[in-house]
């Protein structure tokens, strides 16, 4: 009479092993240089659109400017206020990781392809799609900011962390007066 409740244990068992091998294949780890490689050179080439866009603004203060405005107020949340992960808590943590927008692979985009993912966000990333949050023209200038960013640190961590913001690296636009 042991023998029929041995065998139930036996799949049980099984089923126990197999699922724990099954979830332990679901937890976020860091990917390897292979997946890191592929991953970018699949965004790059075939996904992310907008390659062959022009930015039709000029990479001026005013404009730069503007772009650190914005992505101080929605982006710094999860890129830093620095563009650079400072101050964010989560970011290499998060699976894949949050890039540093001056990191090589980031600025290996055009303009129309940074564009573009601002617009459009990237699935399966943490990247949300900006389409409705920001006109064409403020799109333009956080490219402009990505590709003017300043150093790593130099803008303080994020207050929303409980960091202090520092001055900014561009500064504000003096007021002029008529006479």
């Amino acid at each position: 009479m042991n023998r029929p409740v041995a065998n139930c244990r036996r799949p049980l068992t099984v089923m126990s092993v197999l699922a724990t091998l099954i979830l332990a294949g679901c937890q976020a780890r860091m990917p390897g240089n292979f997946e890191t490689r592929l991953v970018q050179g699949t965004k790059q080439h075939l996904t992310v659109r907008g390659r062959r866009d022009q930015n039709p603004l000029a990479a001026n203060d005013d404009n730069v400017h503007m772009g650190q405005k914005n992505f101080g107020a929605y982006c710094m949340v999860c890129h830093g206020l620095d563009g650079q992960n400072t101050g964010v808590p989560f970011a290499d943590k998060m699976s894949p990781p949050v890039p540093s927008l001056g990191s090589p692979s980031v600025q290996a985009y055009t303009d129309g392809q940074l564009h573009w993912i601002i617009e459009n966000g990237i699935f399966p990333s943490g990247m949300p799609a900006s389409k409705n949050i920001f006109r064409d023209e403020e799109i333009w200038q956080l490219v402009l900011y990505i590709r003017h960013l300043p150093a790593k640190g130099s803008l303080g961590d994020p207050a929303v962390y409980g960091g202090t913001e520092l001055t900014p690296a561009v500064p504000e636009k003096q007021a002029t007066t008529k006479r």
